[in-house]
């Protein structure tokens, strides 16, 4: 039986302010850091490659830890465990702040850094995704979930850039300092939250996960369950492909940006920022789009979004261009954002929350470290630009196996599905 809070419309609007509060806290700290980082690298090396390893060592956590963090977001109190991942990013990234001021930074720290705070994010990400359905009521999940999906977009991927591009322009001490600043005060706004948030133990023991060999059986059954089931499955092989062009994107965005379009760190934080603009419009239009289009067609515009936002960068090196692709690339991304999440926390049981997301997250964001390092690679050997047009094609690839298999038909015998359950157990 799903974890059961006391939902007063007061507490109700306390957890939602929290959970919205928190994601533009760390969203925010984390846009600047992904702003710092690259910007930092560039200062030390002229190599594209090397650059867009910073990118590989933010995400390769995702693809070595996600299984197991899931287990022990199952295992454990979500909202701390957020919490302590809050404290760690605060940690190292005042560890990066006094490398700074003290003049002894090095390529290999950037990347040790970057490692730490990725593992951080997983965990993070992982217990607040298992934590929502037990938070706020189930009807409400569609919008707060839009409205955290349009927090973490507006503030990673648009005010977090430009304000990491302003600081890094006045010194990267203070943009290192107001990230620091902004883990802290997520830290605290977790603490705001009633209700629990930590499997029972009678649920958690209702799975086929049991003795012996309990631990490699909880480690795949979150696994197991997404493979299983046609749509989640489909939907999660989807934006595997996606989230590597993502990442491909990001990796190759500093060098072409600082060198291509010849912008200074302001610049191309605001260019990077176009992201966050189009997927607040997306956090905005989400239920009308639902509503004029149905589900299968809002998730359908993160794949044409994905395409755009490639093949600009290949065929037409414009500020402006690239900028315009961004931003439509954003807006399909939140409309995806939301969707997903919303059906995946309507799907999957409670005790296997944690699990499911980490497995569905070791397939998609998974694929960003290897997005980022095949990046590095292809900028090396065919240059950004012929970069950016192989992973054009990489883009396109899912669209023929999403039309073909995400129907919403599917959708909505899904969401029947979990209505029913939901009556059974409530």
């Amino acid at each position: 039986m799903a974890v059961q809070t006391e939902r007063t419309s007061g507490t109700v609007r306390r957890n939602e302010t929290a959970l919205v509060g928190f994601t533009v806290a760390t969203n925010l700290a984390d846009g600047v850091t992904k702003i710092v980082l690259p910007l930092l690298a560039v200062g030390l090396t002229d190599s594209p490659g090397l650059v867009a390893g910073v990118g590989l060592t933010l995400t390769l956590p995702w693809l070595l830890a996600s299984l197991h963090v899931g287990v022990f977001v199952d295992r454990n109190d979500r909202r701390r465990l957020a919490a302590a991942a809050n404290l760690i990013r605060l940690v190292v990234t005042l560890g990066l702040l006094a490398a700074v001021a003290g003049d002894a930074l090095s390529l290999p720290m950037i990347y040790a850094a970057g490692a730490v705070i990725g593992l951080a994010e997983v965990v993070a990400d992982s217990a607040v995704g298992a934590l929502v359905p037990a938070a706020v009521p189930r009807e409400r999940l569609g919008r707060v979930n839009a409205w955290i999906a349009g927090a973490e977009t507006v503030a990673n991927e648009f005010a977090g850039p430009a304000i990491g591009g302003l600081l890094v322009g006045f010194g990267a001490a203070l943009a290192l300092g107001s990230s620091a600043a902004a883990f802290a005060l997520g830290a605290v706004l977790l603490a705001l939250l009633a209700g629990r948030f930590r499997v029972s133990a009678e649920e958690r023991d209702s799975g086929p996960a049991r003795e012996p060999g309990r631990g490699r059986a909880e480690l795949v059954e979150g696994l197991a369950f997404l493979w299983r089931h046609r749509l989640l499955r489909t939907m999660s092989l989807t934006i595997s492909a996606l989230v590597a062009c993502w990442s491909a994107w990001l990796a190759l965005l500093p060098s072409y940006a600082l060198r291509l379009l010849d912008l200074d760190p302001a610049g191309y934080g605001l260019l990077l920022s176009a992201i966050g603009l189009g997927g607040l419009l997306g956090a905005v239009l989400v239920t009308t789009v639902n509503r004029l289009l149905g589900v299968r067609w809002a998730l359908f515009v993160d794949l044409v979004g994905t395409v755009v936002m490639m093949i600009v960068p290949a065929v037409f090196p414009d500020a402006w261009a690239v900028g315009a692709a961004a931003f439509v690339g954003g807006m399909g991304g939140t409309l995806w954002t939301v969707n997903s999440r919303t059906l995946a926390q309507m799907i999957v049981p409670d005790r296997l929350l944690g699990r499911y997301g980490s497995a569905a997250r070791l397939l998609s964001w998974g694929m960003l470290p290897i997005g980022a390092g095949l990046a590095g690679l292809l900028a090396e050997i065919v240059g950004l630009t012929g970069a950016f047009a192989i992973f054009a094609v990489v883009a396109a690839l899912p669209v023929v196996p999403f039309l073909m298999t995400v129907t919403t038909r599917d959708i909505e015998v899904a969401q029947r599905r979990s209505e029913l359950d939901h009556e059974i157990l409530g």
